[in-house]
């Protein structure tokens, strides 16, 4: 991992960019690639008209990439409102695909974080393995960050052994430095996982947010050995766009987060995508 200086301006995150996404990647081959973001998808449906119908559509799906040929992975998880997480556990029984639920008051964060807290320990009771909560932007805002660090730390105590995803809603962040402080707080509260965005806003994932989100779980694995995790999500649609965030997180954190242990992609339609160019090129 070469050391990176941590600038933020925007002209400069933009520049950096833009010169990591001219360089080549070192994945072997553009199909490696594709099977590596296949596997770290998360196939998502968070919509209100989602009824346990369309819950066992999406987990059809999830289960059955893998038989389109012998070296097709599955996708990593699927994420779902909680009151879908109990049928996702049964119907993805034995597959090895991780249910994942937002919880918290998705997308908006705005209700009593009491009640917040009640609906993660809701979503880890039905079996949920991971957790993607939104941290409150407001609180954020009015620069009162002694709130968020608060409630990542009680909504991770509620998680109990699930893995905890925190949303930074980087769109509704004013500044990439905001991007990255936020990012430390995530960090430094208990995240498992920090990730852009809900995908319910006009801003979501950008690379240059990912970068700078990608440049403080660097900063923190040097000072202190721990891996964080990493989830661009929303407005990610199609393989070639999918394609720039790994080459970003290669360039920053290297080999040992290619994998869906340290890297998920939050998406819907990207899927089926990447699994067409990947028949494509066979």
């Amino acid at each position: 991992m070469a050391n990176t200086p941590l600038t933020f301006s925007k002209a400069e995150v933009e520049s950096q960019v833009a010169e990591i996404l001219a360089t080549k990647s070192a994945v072997n081959s553009k199909s490696e690639a594709l099977r590596l973001i296949l596997n770290c998808i998360d196939l998502t449906t968070l919509e209100g008209t989602d009824n346990a119908k369309k819950i066992e559509e999406v987990c059809r799906t999830a289960r059955q990439f893998k038989n389109n040929g012998p070296d097709i992975p599955n996708v990593a998880a699927v994420c779902f409102y909680p009151v879908f997480v109990a049928q996702a556990k049964a119907l993805l029984r034995g597959t090895g695909i991780k249910v994942a639920a937002v919880a918290g008051a998705f997308p908006s964060g705005q209700s009593p974080l009491e009640i917040r807290i009640a609906e993660v320990a809701y979503a880890v009771a039905q079996g949920a393995d991971e957790i993607d909560m939104v941290i409150s932007r407001g609180k954020y805002l009015e620069n009162d960050f002694d709130f968020i660090h608060d409630e990542i730390k009680a909504i991770k105590n509620a998680c109990g052994s699930a893995h905890l995803k925190v949303i930074l809603e980087t769109g509704e962040l004013p500044s990439y430095q905001a991007i990255r402080h936020a990012s430390e707080i995530a960090i430094n509260a208990g995240a498992d996982f920090i990730k852009t965005s809900t995908g319910k806003t006009p801003v979501a994932a950008t690379p240059e947010a990912f970068y700078v989100m990608l440049l403080t779980i660097k900063d923190h694995f040097q000072r202190t050995g721990e891996k964080i995790g990493i989830k661009p999500a929303g407005g990610i649609r199609t393989a070639d766009e999918a394609l720039k965030y790994v080459t970003i997180l290669e360039h920053v954190l290297g080999e040992d987060w290619m994998n869906n242990d340290y890297f998920r992609i939050g998406a819907s339609s990207l899927a089926v995508n990447v699994l067409e160019q990947i028949l494509t090129k066979e």
